[in-house]
């Protein structure tokens, strides 16, 4: 009885199968076949390598939302060098609340050789081609997060030579918080004092002739420092042809929270529109000598997500990859064969005439010759 039930549940499956077996005696090859097969073979080996490639890498996925935090503070990184003395320099921040940052709250003077030195100079040229490359290609910055926290510090290197000339200019370097509300830090003459209206800086004391706003910024950012990445502003050097000069920067930062495999941080990127120009009240042009970097804090929050292709998605892309090869070189070699069948079918028509043949009657009979007539005789 076991049996019995066995045999009609093997026989069940047999009825089921949708991939029916055709016996080997039923099959015939052909040299065109095989060369399909290998031509088949080898693309699907190709194509299984470059989607195995697609599947290692990862991508980043950008998502937005309105930012609602305006309690928290902004972190604002610097490392500027102004070609003055620092004792006629002052930095400082103001924003629209009327609220004045002083530079004494986390910012350090440093008196330093302005000119840079050649492993400097070098840092410097290959920081430059870096944002040269960026502003043409955007999809690096996306290489640039995931990169991040492994690649090597972008902060300019200590001189190697140990110059002994005296120091002629100034780096203010640091860090302040602000609130998270449009401002200005800027770097003027003289230091800050706070007004009842807002601040001021105690610039009588030095000589135009001194002024001198050329300046090299060395890196600026906002939010979280992360090493590795390179922001908009950084390697910036300008020199100024008249001492009473203003630079401006046009900042909008964007608040962003990086996810990757790596590391999870809540950082800044910027966008930054500059202008320069000299300062002659007898022209129209007024204004004060100095640098101006002016920010906004953009409403919109983005979100940078690295993300993987999941395996599942990965065996359905390489089993479309496999069959859609087979069926199309097998309908592709089908058609093949059809149409040199017809092309060799009308081609050996075409090569059958009529034969005059005598009778013994005195009569000719026209016929086709078959192919039993050649092997007949």
């Amino acid at each position: 009885m076991r049996r019995l039930n066995r045999k009609k549940t093997l026989n069940l499956m047999k009825e089921l199968d949708a991939f029916p077996k055709v016996p080997e005696s039923y099959t015939e090859t052909s040299a065109s076949g095989g060369t399909v097969s290998l031509i088949a073979f080898t693309t699907i080996a190709f194509l299984t390598i470059m989607e195995f490639t697609v599947y290692r890498d990862t991508w980043m996925k950008y998502e937005y939302e309105v930012d609602k935090d305006f309690t928290s503070k902004l972190r604002i990184n610097i490392d500027i060098t102004v070609a003055m003395r620092c004792q006629y320099v002052g930095a400082d921040v103001l924003d629209l609340a009327e609220t004045m940052v002083a530079s004494a709250d986390g910012l350090i003077y440093e008196p330093v050789v302005f000119d840079l030195s050649p492993q400097q100079k070098e840092w410097q040229r290959m920081l430059q081609l870096i944002q040269s490359r960026l502003q043409e290609e955007h999809s690096l910055q996306d290489v640039i997060f995931k990169s991040a926290f492994k690649s090597a510090s972008t902060a300019l290197p200590p001189r190697e030579d140990n110059s002994l000339q005296s120091p002629d200019a100034c780096r203010i370097h640091g860090h302040l918080y602000v609130n998270k509300v449009a401002g200005n830090f800027h770097i003027t003459v003289g230091k800050a004092i706070p007004h009842p209206r807002g601040h001021a800086h105690l610039a009588a004391l030095v000589s135009h002739e001194s002024y001198n706003f050329s300046h090299r910024i060395d890196h600026l950012s906002f939010g979280e420092l992360i090493p590795g990445i390179i922001n908009p502003l950084d390697g910036t050097e300008k020199i100024a042809s008249d001492h009473n000069q203003m630079f401006q920067y046009f900042i909008t930062v964007v608040p962003t929270k990086l996810h990757t495999y790596k590391i999870s941080a809540e950082t800044h990127q910027f966008s930054v529109t500059e202008r320069e120009r000299v300062i002659n009240h007898a022209a129209g042009s007024h204004g004060v000598s100095g640098i101006f970097m002016k920010y906004d804090i953009s409403s919109l929050m983005v979100t940078v997500t690295e993300e993987h292709m999941p395996f599942w998605q990965f065996l359905v892309r390489l089993c479309g990859i496999i069959g859609g090869i087979f069926s199309t070189t097998g309908i592709l070699h089908g058609f093949g064969r059809f149409v040199a069948e017809v092309i060799f079918c009308r081609f050996r028509l075409g090569s059958y005439r009529s034969t005059s043949v005598p009778l013994p009657d005195g009569h000719t009979s026209n016929y086709l010759p078959l192919i039993t007539d050649n092997n007949t005789h």
